[in-house]
């Protein structure tokens, strides 16, 4: 509730002057703007997750009403403070400090029960690393959510139990536009060696694998050619033909590395690999 007023007081001198009105509300240099439309977008993939019956609406609704009741107490609890703590200032700001701490580090703890089903590029690079190293065994959404990150990479990758983090070296959706002559001439030559068939290519740019989708691939192509390029980063150094060794681990593994997500995703519902898999099937 306070966060509309704020927003609101702060739009005032944007509305008076028209030289102040900025970007739209997504690009907005307003902190809580960027933050409100992050919440909303993280509640409605939560959402989503949750509703394992197909009941989002129900979730939305049973999670709204908690909200407003922990917002309750919590307004009565801190009025409470307030006049306990009523000129002291020592007092206050150790209650604001611990109390300030003690949220961020259950907002962290409860991230870390999430066992998201979706693939995101960290979930997919984990999954591949492992199933490559293994050969042929896939990790369960539990391990796979033990090893993801919750803070930014530089935070944690002095303890990280992840050796290699591929997918900060792979670029999806690289523009041809974007390139220049010698990486064009690079991306041609790839093209009739390689991708006579596919919808994605893949090349070496400064030392990562970029990405150039067709502008008709679909879902599975999109997931085909992320993974196509972290089998390929993951085998660079090893041998100069990275291009022919990743191609014929993606003939040999692909259809079976998918297969083996799906079986050990049992929530009871067709989700976002299951399309995936039927659609590399009617392929």
């Amino acid at each position: 509730m306070w966060t509309l007023d704020v927003n609101a007081l702060q739009s005032v001198p944007a509305a008076q002057g028209g030289s102040c009105i900025g970007p739209p509300k997504y690009r907005d240099t307003h902190p809580p703007n960027r933050t409100g439309v992050a919440s909303g977008a993280t509640r409605a993939a939560l959402t989503q997750h949750f509703a394992l019956h197909n009941n989002a609406a129900d979730i939305s609704a049973k999670e709204g009403s908690q909200e407003t009741l922990a917002t309750m107490i919590g307004m009565a609890l801190g009025m409470l403070l307030a006049r306990v703590t009523i000129g002291h200032p020592l007092a206050i700001w150790l209650s604001f400090l611990s109390l300030t701490m003690f949220h961020m580090y259950a907002n962290y703890k409860a991230v870390r029960c999430l066992s998201l089903t979706t693939l995101n590029c960290e979930r997919s690079s984990i999954l591949l690393l492992h199933f490559m190293k293994t050969g042929g065994q896939v990790l369960s959404p539990e391990q796979v959510s033990d090893m993801e990150h919750v803070l930014p990479l530089w935070t944690t990758s002095w303890i990280s139990k992840i050796p290699k983090f591929l997918h900060t070296r792979v670029h999806i959706g690289v523009r041809v536009s974007s390139l220049n002559h010698q990486e064009m001439t690079s991306l041609l030559h790839s093209a009739r060696s390689h991708y006579k068939e596919a919808k994605y290519l893949l090349f070496e740019q400064k030392g990562a694998v970029s990405i150039v989708m067709h502008k008709d691939s679909t879902a599975a192509n999109v997931l085909e050619a992320f993974l196509h390029a972290l089998v390929m980063e993951n085998l660079d150094g090893k041998d100069r033909s990275s291009h022919l060794e990743s191609h014929s681990w993606m003939d040999k593994h692909y259809e079976n590395f998918i297969l083996k997500m799906i079986d050990n995703i049992n929530t009871g519902k067709r989700g976002l690999l299951s399309e995936i898999a039927m659609q590399i099937w009617q392929e």
